[in-house]
């Protein structure tokens, strides 16, 4: 969708909602109050996040976790929100080229100017829409973020499979491109993830404490290593190595599993879960 700064004459390009009806409420009263409902347990000291991992499915399985742990932090002025391509659309590393995305509780600018910043340091990535047109793991994060405060601005990133050293040197690009904005106090990094899908509970919960416990260590080696030696179906290990890599380089020392839940909680499906997982890295 399109529109036009009427300030400037300038035409704007808008990524509408891809599953808004379908993963969180469609209008923006009732978002409003589905939102509101996922942060009601919020913790009144807040953690100075650099770093977070936030779940993305429906808000009625993975809702919990997601605004526990978006409302556990400090509010940052800008966040960059990874996640993984579900679509198989658009290149591998794939930075919005919208100008801003539309949720029911209104629009969210794109900071172009760490966005910029970013393609400069970093070739692997590209300016592509396509993976992001109908990705699900990056817009879900925003209407609880929108509820917890006014303003914000976001960059978006679709992150793909690729090699510890891609990921080495996106991270290493992020926290290059952060350094020489001077923005180290004014964001937060948020690697979007569900962890197992669909085994039992048992056994997700086996292998997903595996992939929390590298985490909880910042060592994405590990986690990559884990991720493939017990084939734990996590789908944004790429985004969560990532940030690690580029939250140690941005100063993190320690990590916080903030809470961990599977659908069977809700659905009461025992056999076949998705699992979630809520961590803030400091």
């Amino acid at each position: 969708m399109c529109g036009s700064d009427h300030s400037t004459g300038v035409r704007l390009v808008v990524r509408n909602p891809a599953v808004a009806g379908q993963f969180y409420s469609g209008s923006k009263e009732s978002l409003a109050k589905e939102a509101g409902v996922l942060i009601e347990g919020a913790a009144e000291k807040k953690e100075d996040a650099i770093g977070v991992i936030s779940p993305h499915a429906g808000y009625v399985y993975s809702g919990t976790v997601a605004g526990l742990t978006l409302s556990s932090i400090k509010p940052k002025p800008i966040y960059l929100i990874m996640g993984p391509n579900h679509t198989g659309l658009g290149n591998p590393f794939s930075l919005s080229a919208s100008d801003s995305w539309a949720t029911p509780l209104g629009n969210v600018t794109v900071n172009k100017t760490l966005s910029e910043r970013i393609l400069k340091n970093c070739p692997q990535i590209s300016r592509d829409e396509f993976a992001h047109i109908h990705e699900h793991s990056i817009e879900v994060q925003l209407p609880i973020l929108q509820i917890l405060q006014e303003n914000f601005t976001m960059v978006p990133l679709v992150i793909s499979q690729g090699s510890i050293e891609q990921y080495r040197r996106i991270g290493q690009a992020i926290a290059k491109s952060i350094k020489e904005l001077k923005l180290e106090k004014d964001i937060a990094i948020i690697a979007s993830s569900d962890m197992t899908h669909y085994e039992s509970r048992e056994s997700a919960e086996e292998k997903d404490s595996r992939a929390i416990d590298a985490i909880l260590k910042l060592d994405e080696e590990a986690l990559l290593e884990r991720v493939k030696q017990f084939d734990i179906s996590m789908c944004g290990y790429a985004p969560a190595a990532i940030m690690i890599i580029a939250a140690k380089l941005l100063g993190a020392k320690k990590a916080k599993l903030i809470k961990y839940q599977t659908s069977a909680d809700i659905s009461g499906d025992y056999s076949s879960v998705v699992g979630y997982a809520g961590i803030v890295i400091g």
